[in-house]
């Protein structure tokens, strides 16, 4: 199972925000919706997964051991940070992109 916590379900929400006011490029509201699933599917592909990537960066390394990267396009990677319990649960933490990464 996969299961978000507040802080990675606050990102969620925020991405979703920020696409939609994002003035660079105006975005439907059908583009924001897939763009935003698009990332749930990632988090929810991570409980079948058989080998986990450590987190690198330490922004990363304090919400969670693992990360999964999804390359958007070639501007924008999304890093999903988590955790993988005894029972392989995965508990996504956080979802930050490569521009907050890189800002650390």
């Amino acid at each position: 199972m996969v299961y978000y916590n507040q802080l990675a379900n606050k990102d969620l929400n925020n991405i979703f925000i920020g696409l939609i006011i994002w003035k660079k490029h105006q975005l439907s509201i059908g583009h924001v919706l897939s763009y935003v699933a698009d990332i749930e599917f990632e988090c929810e592909s991570l409980d079948k997964k058989i080998i986990h990537d450590i987190s690198y960066y330490s922004i990363h390394k304090k919400f969670g051991e693992y990360v999964h990267r999804y390359k958007r396009n070639q501007h924008t990677t999304w890093y999903i940070i988590y955790n993988v319990d005894v029972l392989g649960n995965v508990w996504i933490e956080r979802i930050i992109n490569n521009h907050l990464t890189i800002s650390e």
